[in-house]
């Protein structure tokens, strides 16, 4: 975990649209997930997730194209057929998502964050515990930037600290501003797609 917060604390180029299109589905986000803590292969992922092999191959494919995702060595699968593992490279801790440029990737990407961690939580056990806290606070600037950084800092403290073998407790930190209702909604389809199965 040191080395991840190490290598996530360096500087880095801003996120390109490309790399951002690739983020903009919830499939995306529970497959990076998944690859976090272990090497899974795509039909290890097509069954866990549900969804046909040929819906997943497209996620993974646009994942590691865009350098989230790395294909570690062929491995023999249960049948001794050869299968090729993917892992996530920890990349998106972190998103430099640069000014708009008119696709509105950044509040996809968010709205795609947001699904995924909801599919989590419907196949979560209900009885494990859980904590969810929402306010509203009333932030200029300065105190605004603050928060942020207080909170990636804390995240960071707890990313840095060696491997406990505890149980991965996912975080979702959020910060939306609230304005007026724009006059024409952000189209964004975060539905499955026509092949994927239901959650």
């Amino acid at each position: 975990m040191a080395e991840q917060a190490a290598h996530e604390s360096a500087p880095r180029p801003p996120t390109t649209p490309a790399q951002l299109r690739a983020l903009t589905h919830p499939l995306s986000w529970r497959v990076l997930r998944l690859c976090l803590d272990e090497p899974w292969t795509n039909q290890q992922l097509a069954d866990r997730l549900g969804v046909a092999p040929a819906t997943l191959l497209r996620r993974v494919r646009a994942l590691t194209e865009a350098g989230f995702l790395v294909a570690e060595a062929p491995r023999q699968g249960p049948h001794g057929a050869w299968e090729r593992p993917y892992r996530a490279t920890g990349r998106t801790w972190r998103l430099d998502f640069g000014p708009d440029d008119g696709e509105h990737l950044q509040a996809k990407v968010e709205l795609a964050v947001l699904d995924a961690h909801r599919a989590e939580l419907r196949e979560n056990d209900p009885a494990a515990p859980q904590h969810v806290r929402r306010a509203v606070l009333r932030l200029d600037d300065d105190a605004r930037a603050e928060l942020t950084a207080r909170l990636d800092a804390l995240l960071d403290e707890f990313i840095a600290r060696p491997d406990s073998g505890g149980t991965p407790v996912s975080i979702l930190w959020s910060a939306a501003e609230r304005k007026p209702a724009a006059a024409d909604p952000l189209d964004v389809d975060i539905s499955p797609e026509p092949s994927e199965a239901a959650d």
